[in-house]
């Protein structure tokens, strides 16, 4: 088999409904809702046909170029995890689709938002399917301008053009990388097909060159320190954007390609090292983030920073199947968590904590489900988070207290395990603050008064994530769930590891219950610390932008004064000579004539003269 239509048709019918979303008109809802409503439900029988029709290895692809000896193919490779990963995204997609259509009942750029997830959807289910590099790269960047166009879908927000940009730019800075590791392995291996990479017999340097190149693109990506800053300013997008990206595309594509390329980072101890201490930094500094904020969307954002550690995490400890499964439990329970804030923020008209309290009579449904997912977020059992959260630390520690591998391998993973843990704790804290500020107590505003449950389009997507977020879970017990995963058995064991995240479980969300929920945080230098992320961002400003900025405007100067100035000099120049060359020839008619006259005179008599001495 050249191309499995299977695989080819996950990726190809969001991407084709997506472009002939793209030429319809503004005021076609109805078109671009059944569009992409019906795009995201055949995408998801698709995904789910691969799951049933079982694993499968890389086809041979087909070569659509070559350039010398190098033949760039589109071939797919539909493994245990790539069925997985393809239904968690067409569920969540399916979800965004039809909650948009009721969220967005008042957009008029409605059709080109529909037309621009279902692109986003194909794209990233492009990465999931792929079996060749480039064709995963292309499949990797198309998400990055789909991100841009819909992270600044909102014109009306003056914060929206800035945070497209913002996500555009940085996760540009990490592509770089990315590219040039793609390349590196390419040209070494002969081959851009994974299978062939695989294979072939490379170098250790090249290897861990590769690796590390790759690295930086999944730290753009998936949001790792120190490329994450992007992220949380996301949230000027629509919040179902917000739940796609933090739950199904964008960021889970950086955990899944290093899933997908292990073989290659599990033969470099020196890329998991750095593996280990980006996901350590990261997921405590987004769990901490997390704790100092009052926006509710931006709570969720730290959050999903935080969460990413932990699936990285996995992967540097050399767990790739607990990063799999935490992947597929915090699509569940992240997009069931961003849309739930957003009928949270339609039902109050703002994203602000402070002006909310006392939801939890006036929206059960809203109030019940995010509940679930907000317990599943913090690792409460027995639902979805608790299992794959559990799991990781569970490898992390196995390689903490495994020395048989070397010295590097155990202090990273004790590294990790010490992070997580903490995380946990830090976690269970934001977690139960926003829990009690949004729905407990009084209404602290006169809109949280009149709040309402939202349209049944926007609580059924709320019930049907609710399923997995309580159930998934369970499936890590499962020897052919964790055989799809490449575990080789179970994914989740229920062992005296455990204790370490419930007890601190519990002492987080203690420290947070002592607080009247209705009271902001206190206005301290720690407060503001954590509310502005560390000041990660005015760090970057500071080393990066600023520098850049000034260099910008020293060669704007040069250009201007030096090149543009010799530009402009030989005009004026040139013009200057025309000018006088015309006040020469600008003289009075008689002067004119005589000099006419004159100068026939002087070329008759040198004719003559020429003519008699030739005779």
């Amino acid at each position: 088999m050249i191309v499995d239509p299977l695989g080819a048709a996950l990726p190809g019918i969001p991407v084709a409904v997506g472009l002939a979303g793209l030429l319809l008109r503004g005021t076609a809802r109805r078109t671009a809702a059944v569009l992409g409503v019906g795009g995201a439900t055949a995408a998801l029988v698709c995904a789910v046909a691969v799951v049933l029709g079982g694993a499968q290895g890389a086809d041979k692809g087909y070569e659509v170029a070559r350039f010398g000896r190098l033949a760039v193919t589109f071939g797919t490779w539909l493994d245990g995890p790539a069925g997985l990963v393809a239904v968690a995204v067409t569920v969540v997609a399916l979800c965004v689709q039809v909650y948009s259509v009721a969220y967005l009942h008042d957009d008029n750029r409605y059709a080109p938002y529909a037309a621009q997830v279902s692109l986003f959807t194909g794209a990233m289910l492009l990465v999931v399917v792929s079996g060749d590099l480039i064709s995963l790269l292309i499949g990797w960047e198309v998400m990055g301008i789909c991100s841009y166009l819909l992270i600044g879908h909102d014109r009306r927000l003056p914060e929206a053009p800035r945070a497209a940009v913002k996500a555009f730019l940085v996760t540009r800075v990490g592509d770089i990388g990315f590219l040039l590791g793609i390349v590196l392995l390419g040209l070494r291996a002969g081959s851009f097909r994974i299978a062939d990479v695989f294979a072939a017999d490379l170098p250790a340097g090249t290897v861990t060159a590769a690796c590390v190149l790759l690295l930086a693109g999944v730290a753009g990506k998936s949001a790792q320190f120190p490329l994450h800053t992007w992220l949380p300013d996301a949230m000027a997008g629509p919040t179902p954007i917000s739940a796609l990206i933090h739950a199904a595309t964008m960021v889970a594509a950086g955990v899944y390609v290093v899933a997908r390329l292990f073989p290659l980072f599990e033969r470099s101890t020196a890329a998991l090292v750095v593996l280990a201490v980006m996901a350590s930094i990261t997921m405590l500094l987004g769990a901490l983030a997390a704790l100092g904020q009052d926006d509710i969307k931006r709570v969720l954002a730290w959050s999903t920073v935080s969460q990413l550690g932990y699936m990285t995490g996995a992967l540097a400890v050399g767990a790739p199947a607990a990063a799999l499964f935490h992947l597929l439990t915090h699509a569940a329970f992240k997009a069931l968590l961003f849309l739930a804030a957003g009928a949270v923020i339609h039902a109050v008209g703002t994203n602000l904590m402070a002006a909310m309290g006392g939801l939890r009579q006036r929206m059960p449904v809203t109030f019940w489900t995010m509940t679930l997912a907000l317990a599943a977020l913090a690792g409460l059992p027995p639902l979805a988070g608790f299992w794959s959260k559990d799991s990781i630390i569970e490898a992390a520690y196995r390689t903490a207290t495994d020395t048989g591998d070397g010295l590097l391998p155990v202090l990273a993973g004790g590294l990790v395990l010490v992070s997580a843990s903490l995380t946990v704790l830090v976690t269970a804290a934001y977690t139960a603050r926003l829990w009690r500020r949004t729905f407990l107590g009084e209404p602290r505003t006169a809109a949280a008064e009149a709040a309402h449950e939202p349209p049944w389009a926007m609580r059924g997507p709320l019930l049907v994530l609710a399923v997995p977020t309580v159930l998934l879970g369970f499936a890590g017990l499962l020897t052919g769930f964790g055989g799809r995963l490449g575990a080789g058995g179970p994914v989740a064991h229920l062992t005296v590891t455990a204790m370490i995240p419930l007890v601190l479980l519990a002492v987080g969300a203690f420290l947070d219950w002592r607080r009247d929920p209705a009271t902001a945080l206190p206005d301290t230098a720690f407060t503001r610390l954590l509310a502005n992320a560390f000041y990660l961002d005015a760090v970057q400003d500071a080393l990066v932008t600023r520098p850049v900025t000034a260099l910008a405007r020293l060669m704007r100067r040069a250009d201007e004064r030096r090149v543009d100035g010799a530009v402009e000099g030989v005009g004026a120049a040139t013009g200057g000579a025309g000018g006088l060359h015309a006040r020469v020839h600008a003289a009075a008619l008689p002067r004119a004539t005589t000099a006419v006259l004159g100068g026939a005179v002087v070329l008759a008599a040198v004719i003559a003269l020429v003519l008699g001495v030739s005779w």
